[in-house]
């Protein structure tokens, strides 16, 4: 788990390499805010679509090969970027970097089979903290941007990838197959446990997995919660210094805490789903997203008002992300990887058209604040739509009481 933690922080530094010092790559290439923005995003669409084929293969062969050379298949595009000097090298190369963002659906799919149903919202929790090495990025990237260049930083870069490969490949390993039937949970739509005439226990599989309802639900919810992380993680600094006018460095270190906030209070997500109804905390976090993505919209004026809203906004989608992720294995426990990388992969596209549409409607409105009250509306659409999952929720959960008696 805390290896692939640890994996997950260096993929997510490397995913993360081109927003903190997207201003400074303007300048040099004399970019539109829109190319800027395109910039940000780019890595992060490849990084969320191809969430889908990685968890399959995670399924497949198991998570150390497939994590072990997604880390060293890195070393290319690392390189290969150092080499860039114009806007449509940086481009090509940023879209064969976006892989990096497959590292969480590998590494999630790598860890749940190990856990049972009721540890796997803090299991899962504590892995996803290697989101934090996007707040790495937007602090250390800067610096080191600033003392050795673009081509010495991402050279620099290959070095910890490399290293994590060999920490894969050497110290962990996957369960047998045995230990995942252990491990799946009874529910209402994923896998059933039935007794048999002698008493034996036996498991039917999922079905219909690409028409079940929770697995689009789920998907729309990470769209929101993830989404947002991944857009304010990347945007953010652009924001700040095109708004307040801050320097590279303090604008990093504002996003960082930002970024550290929100990966922080995805375990306690996960922690609090284990306990509490997940749709319920799921209701909790998008009423005060919702509020706060509107205090952020009207606050842009102030620093004061911006750094509250951004807080608040940060604590629920980090506990928003947790609880999504509850979820995942509880509905899919023989697929969670599969699963894992279609959830992921929306909510990574969540990321990629916020930092677009972020840059689009400020070059044509000078202001910020179109964008931010997307995010209300987006918000309060998946607020009703936590309403209606509850219910069904509610009621799975009574049939499964019921049959036991």
């Amino acid at each position: 788990m805390y290896l692939s933690m640890l994996t997950m922080v260096v993929a997510f530094v490397v995913w993360s390499l081109m927003s903190p010092i997207a201003p400074q790559m303007q300048k040099l290439y004399h970019l539109t805010g829109f190319e800027k923005s395109l910039l940000v995003a780019t890595p992060v669409l490849l990084g969320s679509i191809l969430r889908v084929p990685l968890g399959m293969l995670t399924d497949r062969f198991g998570g150390r090969l497939v994590y072990t050379l997604l880390m060293v298949y890195l070393v290319i595009p690392l390189w290969g970027i150092s080499t860039a000097h114009s806007f449509d090298s940086l481009i090509f190369w940023e879209v064969l970097l976006g892989i990096a963002g497959t590292s969480f659906a590998v590494g999630i799919g790598h860890v749940s089979v190990w856990y049972p149903s009721e540890q796997q919202g803090l299991v899962l929790g504590i892995t996803a903290l290697g989101n934090i090495g996007t707040a790495i990025a937007v602090f250390s990237i800067p610096v080191l941007y600033l003392h050795l260049g673009f081509a010495m930083t991402t050279r620099l870069l290959v070095l910890p990838v490399l290293l994590m490969a060999a920490l894969l490949w050497f110290f962990t390993r996957d369960p047998n197959p045995a230990d995942i039937r252990t491990h799946a949970s009874t529910t209402a739509t994923g896998p059933v446990a039935t007794t048999s005439g002698d008493g034996a226990k036996t498991v039917r599989k999922e079905q219909g997995f690409w028409t079940s309802g929770s697995l689009w639900a789920l998907a729309a919810f990470y769209f929101i919660t993830f989404g947002g992380f991944v857009a304010f993680g990347n945007y953010l600094p652009t924001l700040l210094q095109a708004q307040f006018q801050l320097t590279p460095i303090d604008a990093g270190l504002r996003a960082a805490g930002f970024v550290v906030l929100a990966t922080a209070m995805r375990p306690l997500g996960g922690y609090l789903a284990d306990r509490l109804s997940p749709y319920s905390l799921l209701g909790i976090a998008f009423s005060v997203i919702t509020l706060s993505a509107l205090l952020f919209a009207i606050g842009l004026h102030s620093m004061s008002l911006t750094t509250v809203a951004a807080l608040v906004c940060s604590i629920m989608l980090g506990i928003g992300n947790g609880a999504v992720f509850k979820l995942v294995p509880f509905y899919f426990p023989f697929t969670t990887g599969k699963a894992t990388g279609i959830v992921g992969a929306i909510g990574g596209i969540g990321g990629f058209f916020p930092p677009l549409a972020m840059g689009a409607i400020q070059q044509s409105t000078g202001s910020y604040a179109g964008g931010l009250l997307l995010l209300a509306v987006a918000s309060l659409l998946a607020l009703l739509l936590v309403g209606w999952m509850n219910r069904h929720w509610q009621q799975g959960m009574n049939h499964a009481v019921q049959a036991r008696f």
